[in-house]
């Protein structure tokens, strides 16, 4: 701050020719004399204060701040709740806690640690930044389990911090974070030495005052050093600059390598510079430096206490102002504040200590996060807080390994887990107890698997079991849940389901075995009977497939009528043809040829989809004939809540309040049963007509009982873990040594030996399948529907233009005025077009063209009358035979 001073006061130009003077006061870390101290500077018409050093004072005198507008800037008090709306004059020219915190939440993230132990010093600053830290490390779904509090910084003893530290050892969580101040600090590093907690396993996070320690002191005592081997710590990052190192070697020769610059002497230094530039602001912009009294302090004028003499600077806000919209570049880099007061992209240096001293591991920035590369490289691309963009080096841990500690361990306390297990009365295959050599050991198919697991994790796991249970009937699942959150037990081990509402109190473990609910019924054998062959299809397929034939003949009869002579004939003979080729091609058995191109591409389509029609009811009456069939008026689920049947449950299991709560069953619906005898006994007895349960235990039960089934497809879907309580860090180990024994294949093996059984024939437990539904073919019908539709469109559109080109047109001198008139001449239009129609396409175009001849060798008379002689009429009668079915002579067909 001197060194400032002297630069200030060397350049006449910056202030004008005015000095600038800074008076320095030491409280000693007394509070009652930095209260008199920055007293005294205020009766002395300050217009602004460098201070105080700690956020105790700071919030005391941020009052007498927002009194007296004299603006308070401190690089030290960093106190994250020191905030622009309560205190409007109180500048913090550094990062403030709230970053270093954010910075130390994203290295426990990074290195996938849940919980951290808190040590700190009982005052505002740490206590605050502390809470900060609570806040970020939830934000990562992270949380601090234990806070060890000692007193404010420098009053702790060695006692003191023996006795705290001693209890921070009975704790799970070995990631340690230190708040403090150097003096408390290097005791707690000095204390834990002599308990062992620098060695292996342990990780200690010190917050900035670490690292001025490691600037300031530079070598470290002996002693010191070795207390503090593998700590991490955070230092203020300032950019390089030839400006900076500069600086720094003149500041060697100001302090005669007694003591190292930390960077919160080069915020000093800026500081000193901003409040000059401010002031240099404040006179450009014609401001003057007066005071006003306080009316509202005259009253307490006189005694020893001259609170008279405290007046409100004139223009304080001005000056504030000129402070916060300080845009400059200063030893510390780009000196600049954002709306909310925060610093300019705030960052952080990450170190590693070492024997040597320290070595940097990376960068954190409110920008990027953590990385190996500087915040100023990073800045000039765009932000990236991906888990895959963190990056630190490697890092030495207390003890000297490099390896990542796994940041827990069990409590040093001398106490085994209590692993709750329930006291089964039935399906003991998943857990039992039984009496081995005199004494009574838990075993089943979930204890050999959880004793697996434990065998596999890389420390080891002292615990017990303790059952569960009256052991008259199975207890509820849910209340040994329950256990886990009061503490009665540390875990649960059994035949668990992961549900949503048990998950909302404990960690599961990765599933070992699948499950979910199903229905299980009594079934009866179904005989074949005189109308089995009908049973394939439903009705409605049958009525469907049946319009079809019909459909089909008739479209294919329509597009070969004019063209086939197979399709002519009388219409007795048209209609049996038209049925005959209908259903002969359910066999492929039709003998008429078709000769239009359209109706080949209907019949193609046709007969694919006969193909296929034909095949599914094959392969289903073959299923039917040949399958022992079993029925039952339930098929699943659905049709079980549809109905008012009662549903039997397993005493208690989860299905009863799924039944009850998802499923809107009634409670007097349900019957509750305690093992697998009683279940075959009330489905047999109808007290119940379905039982719901999870798969395992209905595996179990049908290989004894082949007279029951399942129906329908399992309706829920999830699987049996073991509970741990919430954040639990065992619990995570638990379900990688999980994976571990489904990859080796050993959990199956556990399987094989408790739950391998000889089931029952997979024939006299298959089901009748549904009838083949309408819905399974619905795309065929559709695809042929509309080829048939498209064919017609078709075949009209041709007919219509041929009907155009060869129907000949008649003079209208030869028609009837009166049928003209009355309209008649539309319904013989339609007459002629449907005789067109029906008659074959080449004696219509023969027919059409004598027309055509007769009426030009014909011609009309002088009085318009045509020349229609009985030998003309007569020879056309014998040439083209006799006139079409229907229609009139010829002469009266010159009539219309």
């Amino acid at each position: 701050m001197r060194a400032a001073e002297d630069d200030v006061n060397s350049d006449p130009s910056i202030l004008g020719g005015s000095k600038l003077s800074i008076f320095m006061h030491d409280s000693n870390f007394s509070g009652f004399l930095g209260i008199l101290g920055a007293l005294r500077y205020l009766e002395n018409e300050s217009i602004a204060i460098i201070g105080p050093q700690n956020a105790v004072m700071a919030h005391v005198l941020s009052h007498l701040a927002n009194e007296l507008h004299v603006p308070f800037l401190s690089f030290t008090a960093l106190d994250p709740t020191l905030t622009p709306l309560q205190y409007p004059y109180f500048v913090q020219t550094a990062p403030n806690d709230q970053f270093q915190m954010a910075a130390i939440a994203d290295m426990v993230s990074h290195y996938g640690w849940g919980e951290v132990v808190a040590v700190y010093s009982d005052d505002e600053q740490s206590r605050n930044g502390i809470t900060a830290l609570g806040d970020k490390l939830s934000e990562k779904r992270c949380k601090i389990s234990y806070k060890a509090v000692l007193p404010p910084d420098p009053t702790a003893t060695q006692s003191d911090v023996k006795d705290q530290l001693a209890k921070v050892q009975m704790v799970e969580a070995r990631v340690i974070v230190l708040h403090t101040f150097s003096k408390t600090g290097l005791l707690v590093f000095d204390e834990a030495k002599k308990l062992g907690m620098m060695e292996n396993g342990y990780v200690w996070i010190a917050t900035t005052w670490l690292s001025t320690v490691l600037d300031s002191n530079s070598p470290l005592p002996s002693k010191t050093s070795n207390s503090i081997q593998g700590a991490l710590t955070l230092r203020p990052h300032t950019p390089d600059s030839d400006r900076k190192k500069a600086f720094i070697s003149r500041w060697h020769k100001l302090s005669n390598g007694s003591i190292g610059l930390n960077p919160y002497g080069l915020y000093a230094y800026d500081t000193v510079w901003m409040i000059t530039r401010a002031v240099k602001l404040f006179f450009d912009q014609g401001g003057t430096i007066s005071f006003s009294n306080d009316t509202r302090l005259s009253h307490m004028a006189g005694g020893s206490l001259n609170i008279g003499a405290l007046s409100i600077f004139d223009g304080g806000k001005q000056l504030l102002n000129n402070i916060l919209r300080t845009n400059t570049t200063g030893l510390t880099g780009p000196i600049q504040f954002n709306p909310d007061r925060s610093p300019f992209h705030p960052s952080y240096d990450i170190l590693n200590v070492i024997e040597a001293g320290y070595s940097q591991i990376g960068y954190w920035s409110n920008y990027s996060g953590l990385s190996v590369v500087t915040p100023e490289t990073l800045y000039t691309r765009p932000p990236n807080r991906s888990s895959s963009s963190q990056h630190l080096n490697s890092v030495v841990w207390p003890g000297g390994k490099t390896e990542k500690p796994r940041g827990w361990v069990f409590p040093n306390n001398g106490r085994q887990l209590r692993i709750g297990v329930p006291n089964r009365v039935s399906y003991r295959d998943f857990v039992s107890q039984s009496r081995v050599n005199g004494t009574d050991e838990v075993q089943g198919y979930c204890i050999d698997v959880f004793v697996a697991a434990i065998k596999l994790l890389p420390y080891a796991v002292p615990y017990r079991f303790i059952l569960f249970g009256d052991g008259h009937q199975n207890p509820s699942y849910a209340e040994l849940v329950h256990m886990i959150t009061v503490n009665v037990f540390d875990a649960a081990v059994g035949d668990i389901a992961i549900v949503t509402n048990r998950t909302k109190s404990v960690d599961f473990t990765q599933p070992y075995i699948e499950s979910g609910l199903v229905v299980v019924v009594p079934v009866m054998k179904q005989n074949s009977r005189a109308w089995t062959f009908f049973r394939p299809f439903t009705p409605l397929m049958w009525g469907v497939t049946a319009a079809f034939f019909l459909i089909i003949g008739t479209v294919v009869w329509i597009l070969e009528h004019r063209t086939n002579d197979e399709f002519r004939g009388p219409r007795r003979k048209q209609l049996v043809t038209l049925l005959w080729f209908s259903f002969s091609t359910m066999f492929f058995a039709h003998r008429e040829n078709t000769l239009s191109t359209l109706g080949r591409i209907v019949l193609i389509i046709w007969l694919f989809v006969v193909l296929i029609i034909n095949s599914s009811y094959t392969a289903s009456l073959t299923s039917l004939l040949t399958v022992q069939q079993l029925s039952s008026p339930i098929t699943g689920i659905d049709t079980l809540v549809s109905s008012n049947a009662r549903i039997g449950f397993q005493v208690g299991s989860f299905a009863e309040n799924y039944l009850m709560d998802e499923l809107s069953i009634p409670r007097s619906r349900l019957v509750a049963l305690g093992s697998p005898q009683e279940y075959a006994a009330a489905l047999k007895n109808k007290t119940v007509a379905a039982v719901v349960d999870e798969r395992p235990y209905i595996e179990l039960f049908q290989a004894d009982h082949c007279m029951f089934s399942v129906r329908g497809q399992e309706f829920t879907k999830s699987g049996w873990g073991f509970a741990f309580p919430r954040d639990s860090p065992l619990a995570l180990d638990m379900s990688t040594a999980l994976l571990t024994l489904s990859e080796n294949g050993e959990l199956q093996k556990i399987h094989d030996k408790w739950l391998a059984r000889k089931v029952c024939d997979p024939q006299a437990t298959d089901l009748v399948s549904d009838q083949l539904q309408l819905q399974s073919f619905w795309g065929l019908f559709l695809i042929c529907g509309i080829a048939c539709f498209l064919a017609l469109l078709a075949h009209f559109c041709m007919m219509i233009n041929q009907y155009i080109r060869h129907s000949p047109e008649e003079p209208e001198e030869q028609l009837d005025p009166c049928t003209a008139a009355t309209g008649s001449s539309r319904s013989a239009r339609i007459s002629t077009f449907l005789s067109f129609a029906d008659k074959k396409e080449d004696a219509w175009k023969k027919y059409s063209k004598r027309k055509r001849r007769n009426l030009s060798l014909n011609g009309y008379g002088d009085e318009g009358e045509p020349k229609d002689t009985p030998r003309t009429r007569s020879l056309e009668i014998e040439e083209s035979g006799s006139p079409p079915i229907g229609k009139p002579p010829i002469s009266s067909h010159f009539l219309v």
